[in-house]
């Protein structure tokens, strides 16, 4: 008999004689869902997707033929879904506010009907390969979905549905494979979260991810199809900053995970994301938009699976052709559920309790990113920007270090620059960026060629500044020569008027490509004519009082992104501001015998 032999909080150890690892069971007379994480003889060990509360030993088990799928197809953009893809919303209407447990809701509205229209030119008797498009429905007034050939699914093409309105488990095409089998196709199919999804081959990106936000941009990029990691402690702006990278990303499709968060912000994102417009159509955001809500409070298992949903849908909409940028907030709560199922298994604990396996699951995970030729012949990306939550900021704490060791690009938040109000709170001395070089290539044909050296000067004045303030910390301001002092202001109006963002100002929320190099260019400017000022004898006092840098701190806000070349046009205002200093101050010289 199949039932249950032991309870051990989400793990259940279960006589299943005929069950395989990775196959879906459904348990108790509540019908529980889990998954077969071991086998020993004829027991198995299930991790369950909800609570075990009032269940019992000798309840029966149930194996379901499948490993955990998630349905892909027309109607997953705009959704919310809980940690194993069931819709929020309908959930809601069946259990009311709270969830109930053993709810079996398709992911996909079975009543909805969708407009078909076949490829042109596809005709019956082709040979068809497995991520090949059937044709398209368009989902919403942003996207186009394309309705794929399943995966590993080759033969020839028996029926082809004609234009039309079809709910999205309706028949649109049949396929005979090898074996003379015929497999009917529908709007969507389903894919084990498990395991990646195949493509072609790996292409080099050598396109940026476009945040709109200057410090990861232009000082610390991200290409299309790359890896990056937001470590920070309790309040240093990583919902914030993820919420900005979801909204105003040049990607075609944003997926935002919350695994494991606090249930405030969660609502937060689930109450704002509706409302926003999406900047680059001017239709709602959610059009290209899909949330995977797994709050703190909800089982622990199903944390872990979360992660695993929200980028199997992402590779889905890669494999369509489109840019995917995924936002995980935040791993360090995937790893907590990690160590949680290994420390009921019994399984030897190593750093912090956490699992020996944990450095290899961050790095499957990660490595499922990556701009990609699909099997039917297009291009599209899935970039993974992950949230880490080190304790008391210790970024040498295991699931930081390893994630670090994976990463391209480190956005390391400041809780420092945080309690200093200043945001994003990324700091420039321990973030960094392995996609300069490729960025860089775009930034130069793109936007100007000097891109480069301009990030290269920012940087190092930052770096002096941080070693001169040292000294100030020691001997005081007066120790410092005039130079020395202007590199101090020099590197405050950085960080004050290019590294500083407003998320609520709505000039500043987004700045361009354009408008990042302009700005940061003008900085640069003022700095290098303050550097001739006191070469030429002018005493850094009368430099740092000039009323031109109050201005220059409030440029960013003052010209959107469309107004760039009013931008630009404050080169004359620096030029005068100083030309002025230099004439003023040269009277008195000319006037000594």
């Amino acid at each position: 008999m199949d039932e249950i032999l032991e309870i051990n909080g989400p793990i259940l150890t279960v006589r299943l004689p005929e069950v395989v690892i990775g196959e879906q069971v459904c348990a108790g007379t509540a019908g529980l869902v889990g998954e077969v994480i071991g086998r020993d003889e004829d027991r198995a060990t299930i991790q369950m997707y909800e609570s075990t509360d009032g269940l019992r030993p000798g309840e029966s088990v149930q194996a379901l033929g499948h490993p955990l799928s998630v349905e892909l197809g027309p109607g997953l953009l705009g959704a919310i879904f809980d940690g194993v893809q069931r819709p929020l919303d309908a959930i809601q209407v069946i259990s009311g506010d709270r969830i109930a447990r053993g709810l079996a809701v398709a992911a996909l509205d079975r009543q909805r009907a969708w407009r078909f229209e076949p490829l042109p030119g596809l005709e019956v008797g082709t040979a068809i390969d497995g991520g090949a498009t059937l044709g398209t429905v368009q989902e919403t007034a942003s996207i186009l979905h394309r309705i794929l050939v399943p995966p590993r699914l080759y033969g020839r093409l028996v029926d082809l549905a004609p234009a039309g309105e079809y709910k999205v488990d309706g028949t649109v095409a049949r396929i005979e494979d090898a074996h003379g089998h015929v497999h009917k196709l529908a709007l969507f199919h389903r894919w084990p979260v498990r395991v990646p999804r195949p493509f072609r081959r790996r292409d080099p990106s050598a396109t940026p991810l476009i945040t709109g936000q200057r410090i990861l941009d232009t000082f610390f990029p991200l290409v299309k199809g790359g890896k990056a990691a937001i470590p920070g402690p309790f309040g240093a702006g990583k919902t914030v900053l993820q919420h900005q990278i979801a909204r105003w990303s040049n990607a075609q499709i944003v997926i935002y995970v919350g695994c494991g968060e606090r249930g405030n912000e969660l609502v937060d994102v689930l109450e704002s994301m509706p409302r926003l417009t999406d900047p680059h159509s001017g239709r709602p955001l959610m059009e290209r938009t899909l949330i995977v809500a797994n709050t703190s409070n909800m089982p622990v298992v199903a944390r872990e699976a979360s992660i695993y949903v929200g980028i199997t849908i992402g590779e889905y909409f890669r494999d369509q052709g489109c840019d995917v940028v995924m936002v995980a907030d935040s791993t360090s709560r995937w790893a907590e559920a990690l160590r949680e199922v290994a420390g009921r298994l019994g399984q030897m604990p190593v750093e912090e309790g956490y699992p020996a396996y944990l450095a290899s699951h961050l790095a499957a995970f990660y490595e499922r990113a990556g701009r990609v030729e699909t099997l039917g012949g297009a291009t599209g990306s899935v970039t993974l920007i992950g949230a880490v939550s080190p304790p008391g900021g210790d970024f040498s704490e295991p699931v930081t270090s390893h994630t670090k060791e994976i990463e391209q690009v480190f956005w390391a938040l400041s809780k420092s620059l945080a309690d200093a109000r200043h945001y994003p709170a990324v700091d420039w001395t321990d973030s960094f960026s392995g996609d300069v070089a490729t960025a860089g290539v775009w930034w130069a044909d793109n936007v100007d060629p000097a891109w480069a050296d301009r990030r290269a000067e920012a940087l190092s004045l930052l770096a002096q500044a941080e070693e001169l303030a040292r000294i100030v910390n020691l001997v005081g301001m007066e120790a410092l020569s005039g130079p020395q002092r202007w590199t101090l202001e020099a590197a405050a109006l950085i960080r004050e008027a290019v590294l500083q963002q407003s998320a609520l100002d709505e000039a500043d929320s987004y700045c361009s490509p354009r408008k990042q190099f302009v700005l940061l260019d003008l900085v640069l400017d003022i700095n290098r004519q303050g550097l001739s000022l006191l070469a030429a004898g002018v005493p850094v006092q009368q430099l740092v009082q000039l009323p031109l840098l109050a201005r220059a701190r409030r440029y960013k806000a003052r010209f959107a992104s469309a107004d760039v070349e009013a931008l630009a046009a404050c080169r004359d205002e620096i030029r005068a501001a100083f030309d002025a200093l230099r004439t003023e101050y040269a009277k008195p010289q000319e006037a000594t015998p």
